[in-house]
């Protein structure tokens, strides 16, 4: 995705794990909060199921203030074309270069505080928490 979006900016990639939001456990999320603490790097994208993103921010929120990370994903699977997902990682990887230290939410052109927004699966968009 990197390589389609001609990004050109440095970047180091792990992946920890290719799961369905729905079927992450509590162990699966604090192995990223564990690979978040560890990094020396700062500023962190992280892609992540659409579903339970919330759910990861929060955890992240509840133990790490001294990074900026963006999690982003999309609400069409890349997989199936005509996804949402390379604008997103776009957006998020532009975001966590910008932004201050802080849990944060990239998708549709919006950039939310992970705590101020909320999936609408009705409408098939994100948005912010009343």
């Amino acid at each position: 995705m990197l390589d389609l979006g001609r990004c050109k900016i440095d970047v180091e990639i792990k992946n920890l794990m290719l799961k369905d939001s729905l079927d992450m456990k509590e162990i699966d999320r604090k192995l990223i909060l564990d690979t978040c603490l560890q990094t020396k790097v700062d500023k962190l994208v992280i892609t992540h199921g659409t579903d339970t993103m919330t759910k990861t921010a929060k955890l992240l929120a509840e133990n790490i203030t001294n990074k900026t990370i963006v999690f982003t994903g999309a609400m069409i699977p890349y997989k199936f074309g005509a996804s949402d997902g390379l604008f997103n990682l776009g957006s998020a990887l532009t975001a966590v270069q910008t932004l201050q230290n802080g849990i944060y939410i990239a998708i549709n052109g919006n950039i939310f505080k992970w705590n101020e927004v909320k999936k609408n699966r009705e409408k098939g968009i994100f948005e912010l928490t009343n």
